[in-house]
């Protein structure tokens, strides 16, 4: 995907995200999760928003099985890229829709990344069939906030049933997102482009997701 671009270089201080033309800027996101988490529809409508922005976008294909219980990241550059894929520790942001999936795409993160991530498990089958131990949330937690300055763990399963089904866990998380500081999207353009990309029987409980992942970051 891809078109003009302009881009912002910061928020203002009430956070309202506005977007502000600065060619120069650019924001990578690394999304991971497990299949059927809606992985797939929040970085589409990312990237459709960015555009609608006047941004170039180039998002990379799947990574991993898109069905349910399978891995699955993408990989969204805003800004004038070529490659789709996001070099390690380059990533502006991790947005993770599961605990050890954090972990696992970790590498594309340094000490400035936003770490946005769901804290409910959702164990993957490579964890199941071998019989591991699945690491303590808590000290997941513990041990990002050591390492890395800016980590954000929502509980997202908890929100998205608060905004009427855990189907919502995607808007959720992805209202978490856009409520970083530096986001180079407004959530006016997001709330617009889910319109289009959802069926309107689900924009109510989508809107009061975004508003809880939203509000649980600016908290």
């Amino acid at each position: 995907m891809s078109n003009n671009m302009s881009n912002k270089n910061n928020i203002n201080d009430n956070n309202t995200n506005q977007s502000m033309n600065s060619p120069k800027t650019s924001y990578t996101i690394y999304v991971c999760g497990v299949g059927g988490q809606g992985i797939i529809k929040t970085s589409t409508i990312i990237a459709e928003s960015a555009m609608e922005e006047g941004h170039n976008v180039v998002i990379s294909e799947i990574h991993g099985m898109s069905q349910r219980g399978g891995v699955v990241s993408t990989e969204i550059k805003i800004g004038d890229y070529k490659s789709s894929i996001i070099e390690e520790h380059k990533s502006n942001m991790i947005l993770s829709f599961e605990p050890i999936e954090t972990i696992r795409g970790i590498d594309k993160g340094n000490i400035d990344t936003y770490l946005v991530f769901n804290t409910y498990p959702l164990i993957p089958p490579n964890i199941n069939s071998q019989k591991n131990d699945y690491p303590d949330v808590k000290e997941v937690i513990a041990i990002l906030n050591k390492n890395y300055n800016y980590v954000y763990p929502i509980d997202g399963n908890k929100l998205a049933m608060n905004a009427g089904n855990l189907l919502s866990l995607n808007m959720v998380l992805l209202g978490a997102a856009i409520a970083t500081p530096n986001f180079p999207l407004s959530k006016e353009t997001i709330i617009k482009t889910m319109k289009k990309e959802l069926p309107e029987k689900f924009h109510e409980m989508n809107l009061k997701a975004i508003e809880l992942g939203y509000n649980s970051i600016e908290k």
